[in-house]
């Protein structure tokens, strides 16, 4: 089991930067492929990036690549989203999840994620 908080978000103007985190509770923390995911009003949830358990595997969505770096720190249980250049369609709620059978990978499925978090709301203003 594995429970998921995050924070970070708020109101950030065009080009501002905000860092988000993912922290976790769980025995099984350590093994897992972290996700994060955001979802803006009336759109589907869609993929930001992943990590895989270890952290030496990331994928990225094409539209934050070059913007977006996520990191994890396990003796912290915690996942981090450094997020620059933000621009207003980057507005939504942000996701972090987990897979807890990770075998290393990264997953960019929303459905391959085992437990979610809360989320936690990024606005940024043009």
């Amino acid at each position: 089991q594995v429970q998921l908080v995050e924070s970070g978000g708020g109101l950030v103007q065009a080009g501002g930067s905000l860092r988000l985190s993912c922290a976790a509770s769980g025995r099984t923390f350590g093994r897992s492929a972290i996700g994060w995911f955001r979802q803006a009003p009336g759109k589907e949830r869609d993929f930001v990036v992943s990590i895989s358990w270890g952290g030496g595997s990331t994928y990225y969505a094409d539209s934050v690549k070059g913007r977006f770096t996520v990191s994890r720190d396990n003796a912290k249980n915690t996942v981090y989203l450094q997020m620059n250049s933000l621009k207003p369609e980057d507005t939504a709620v942000y996701y972090c999840a987990a897979r807890s059978s990770s075998y290393g990978g990264t997953y960019i499925r929303a459905n391959e994620y085992d437990y979610w978090g809360q989320g936690t709301q990024v606005t940024v203003s043009s």
